[in-house]
């Protein structure tokens, strides 16, 4: 079956989980509420996000200048740069750099394109131990499920499950209150990250003026993650690139107050390879640049901006189609308004493009003023310039066309055209939701009976 099939099968399951819909749209009333009140330490706020816009498009216009300058400033430092040109090249890297290093332990932090390059799969089925240390990430971990939103991976899972689940994975009572839970979990991490060989890290951003890596977090478990093993990894897309250190402080600032409703995130971290004065920190310091698909999205002149996301995941919780379907349905890596951008042109899932209502909520709080709703739009132009709309879909534009260029057709009975309509669209439509009915009366008759004349 393929993966639009998926896809569409995904949906109509979804459909029916009204606790997944509930929980969701609870999720996204709490952040709002949140996010709303942290804007408020912006003085100018469409200043700040026009700015944030600006920068990030100075980067995707000159990002191959930055990606250099970043390899050549953190290489200076004694760091090493591996530039992996698809999922695969980047998960064979680690593999070696693992077998060199001979180790038996690894620990990692929260990382949406870890889970994009499909990192703790590959890596237990070469018979390593791969520790997920942030509590979202553990318990989906724990489910072998993707994360449903890329900063509340586990928002969809009921207090129940989650008990059951850290039940039996760290021995935690089954009647525990959350604050108990989260300090359970936190005692089953401790000694993990002190016996690490390897720790691994994402990076919410990279700076191609000092070859530094920037990580926000709330637990404190990605600070620990690249501090005691000898080895840190850092995964990061080429997006992730910001051009000076000056500019931190803006994307900090919009990144927690859109993600997770806080003034600033509780740990913000500025890392890069240790100096020979310092005592503590890894001895190797490799940074990842993935590309897997990015430089497609990149040549799409009219969709280049898609590349400027911080993965701050606003955009999901005002998106009625994400609340209604929930993030596995899409069955890609990137979900929500965004992902329905950036996933058709990285990895070729036209069908996303068409997941969408197209209201444009998304627009109004994306930190960095993307311009989302009519990208999506933008896409299905494009699928259909590539000739990939199916027989039936242009039979039906076919059929429309042909009505609309009709007066004799615009007139006929409202019988007539819902009837035509009706099994045009029957497919598309669906059957959980009853098919407009069109007016008694076309505009034409309106107008006639108003106004007079033909």
């Amino acid at each position: 079956m393929g993966t639009e099939q998926l896809f569409n099968q995904s949906v109509k399951k979804s459909f029916q989980d009204i606790e997944m819909q509930n929980r969701t749209v609870q999720a996204a009333k709490k952040q709002q509420i949140a996010m709303n009140e942290a804007l408020k330490q912006f003085s100018d706020l469409e200043l700040a996000r026009t700015r944030a816009q600006f920068i990030k498009w100075r980067v995707n216009e000159n990002l191959d200048k930055y990606l250099i300058d970043f390899e050549a400033n953190l290489m200076r430092k004694g760091g090493k740069v591996i530039w992996a040109d698809t999922a695969q090249t980047a998960l064979n890297e680690i593999e070696l750099i693992i077998k060199k290093n001979q180790a038996k332990k690894i620990v990692k932090s929260k990382s949406s394109i870890c889970a994009e390059i499909g990192l703790n799969e590959f890596v237990r089925s070469k018979g390593f131990e791969i520790i997920e240390t942030d509590l979202g990430d553990f318990i989906i971990d724990g489910f072998n499920e993707k994360p449903f939103h890329n900063v509340l991976p586990a928002i969809h899972k009921s207090k129940e499950e989650i008990n059951n689940l850290l039940n039996q994975k760290i021995s935690s009572s089954l009647d525990i209150e959350i604050n108990e839970l989260t300090n359970d979990v936190r005692e089953f991490m401790r000694s993990k990250f002190f016996k690490a060989d390897i720790g691994i890290t994402g990076a919410n951003f990279l700076i191609a003026e000092n070859g530094m890596a920037c990580i926000t977090e709330n637990e404190g478990n990605a600070r620990l993650t690249s501090t005691f093993a000898k080895t840190h990894i850092i995964v990061a897309g080429i997006d992730k690139m910001l051009p000076t250190l000056q500019d931190v402080d803006l994307f900090f600032s919009l990144l927690s107050s859109y993600g997770t409703g806080q003034k600033l995130t509780a740990y913000n971290t500025i890392v890069g390879p240790k100096n020979i004065d310092e005592q503590d920190g890894p001895t190797e310091f490799i940074v990842i640049l993935v590309d897997n698909g990015r430089s497609n999205t990149l040549t799409a002149h009219d969709q280049r901006e898609a590349l400027s996301c911080i993965k701050c995941g606003a955009c999901h919780f005002v998106c009625p189609v994400f609340t209604l379907i929930g993030g596995h349905s899409y069955g890609s890596n990137y979900t929500g308004p965004i992902g329905l951008v950036t996933e058709p042109l990285a990895q070729g899932l036209n069908y996303l493009s068409n997941a969408s209502t197209s209201c444009g909520n998304c627009n109004n709080v994306c930190p960095v003023k993307i311009d989302i709703s009519n990208h999506i739009i933008r896409n299905r132009r494009d699928n259909i310039n590539q000739g990939n709309e199916s027989a039936g879909e242009k039979l039906a534009w076919y059929t429309w066309t042909k009505a609309m260029m009709s007066r004799k057709n615009l007139n006929r009975s409202t019988g007539i055209k819902n009837f035509t309509f009706k099994q045009l669209y029957k497919n598309s439509w669906g059957n959980e939701r009853e098919f407009p009915k069109t007016e008694d009366k076309s505009f034409n008759e309106l107008w006639r009976e108003k106004m007079g004349g033909v």
